[in-house]
């Protein structure tokens, strides 16, 4: 099938919301090439489930397609109409399964040749669609924090090393209450500010006392899950002629209730911790991984206002099928080692941050948990600075916020 022959009736299995939308713009999806199409709908199929900012981008993104006159949709897919796709894919049921046909799509590409021109044509659509669809005015700058080092005593080499070109480095941070004094910050600007899903807390470890008004997303919360899942995994790896393409598409149609999960009232929120298990790499396995995939997976798609993500000690490294067999809950941590990935963490995180609109105004703070020193960016905070004058948390919140 090809789009110009679909009709309304043909997205009747897709849920509600995203049904309602995409029998709207029809004609817009009969007018586009099949090498287009189905990467569409593999996010209007999940619209139901999409947080704020994604439903946005997909709204506008319709629109767009549906308002662009014949002479604007050559020019707009010229290059996508250029790339042939075989009769194999053409029968794939790209409809209910858009995911499957992308998949699919990519190996074909890569078969035949035509990558370079797939990926230029998909660059060139994103810079067009991107230069109508404005970013959204914000009603407060964002926020985030990076916490640190939890149980370590010590580091051997310089803290926040790729951060301090960027603000001002702070050696004599009161400690005292300093946890606390985050989640309260953030509390508070959720409370100024009550969007949803527009102020989250993430913790590598198990999540301190917080306020309900915050999106709370923990690595031992999901301990039950992150169980069933490895043993999954464990299962299908030793099965005969399982690749990793063959798993990676098995994780990709995992639903909460399959992982021991869909009983909380917020099914969005659940399918997305879905995926940060069952995309991220390590995830399953290591606290810190954990920590810096969510608060990344969070940042694109949430595109919250504000966060706070703690990073806690993860196990040691193991053999692989050891870690994969789940079968030493109560491995041995390292702390020192975990400090490391959480300071390159805090950096990884301060950049997806940077990405979103309205970076110019953004700040960002990273704490080392228990300890003397932080490093604060903002607006007013001059760069590559370094102070040794007494301070607490509350204070450098209030100099970058």
């Amino acid at each position: 099938m090809l789009p110009s022959d679909l009709k309304p009736e043909q997205f009747n299995s897709y849920p509600p919301a995203a049904r309602k939308l995409v029998t709207g713009y029809v004609g817009a999806l009969q007018r586009s090439p099949l090498s287009f199409v189905p990467s569409l709908l593999r996010e209007v199929i999940e619209y139901d489930f999409k947080f704020p900012p994604e439903r946005k981008a997909i709204e506008k993104e319709l629109e767009n397609l549906n308002s662009l006159s014949p002479e604007q949709m050559k020019e707009w897919f010229q290059e996508f109409a250029e790339i042939r796709v075989s009769t194999k894919l053409e029968n794939i049921d790209w409809v209910n399964s858009p995911g499957l046909f992308v998949e699919q799509l990519s190996a074909h590409l890569w078969a035949t040749h035509q990558l370079d021109a797939f990926r230029k044509a998909a660059m060139n659509y994103a810079s067009r669609l991107q230069a109508v669809a404005a970013p959204e005015s914000l009603p407060v700058a964002r926020l985030g924090i990076a916490v640190i080092g939890q149980g370590a005593a010590t580091h051997d080499e310089p803290l926040f090393r790729k951060l301090r070109a960027h603000g001002g480095y702070f050696s004599r941070v009161n400690p005292e209450n300093g946890l606390e004094t985050l989640l309260n910050a953030v509390a508070a600007r959720a409370k100024a500010h009550p969007i949803p899903y527009g102020h989250w807390y993430i913790d590598g470890g198990r999540e301190a006392n917080h306020d309900s008004a915050l999106t709370c997303v923990s690595y031992n919360a999901l301990e039950p899950a992150r169980a069933i899942l490895l043993r999954k995994m464990s299962g299908e790896i030793g099965k005969a002629g399982m690749g990793p393409e063959m798993l990676r598409t098995l994780l990709a149609q995992m639903r909460p209730a399959d992982l021991g999960m869909g009983k909380a009232e917020d099914e969005l929120l659940e399918r997305f911790q879905v995926k940060l298990l069952t995309e991220g790499s390590g995830t399953q396995i290591f606290s810190t991984t954990f920590a810096q995939w969510a608060a990344r997976e969070t940042l694109r798609r949430a595109q919250p206002l504000t966060l706070l993500v703690r990073f806690a000690p993860r196990q040691r490294q193991r053999p692989m099928n050891e870690l994969l067999s789940g079968l030493r809950p109560n491995a041995d941590l390292d702390p020192a080692g975990s400090l490391v990935d959480a300071d390159m963490g805090s950096y990884y995180t301060y950049l997806n941050q940077q990405r979103l609109a309205g970076a110019e105004k953004s700040s960002f703070l990273v704490w080392f948990e228990g300890h003397n020193e932080a490093l604060a960016i903002g607006p007013a905070m001059p760069r590559g600075t370094q102070s040794s004058s007494p301070t607490d948390l509350k204070q450098l919140l209030t100099w970058v916020s």
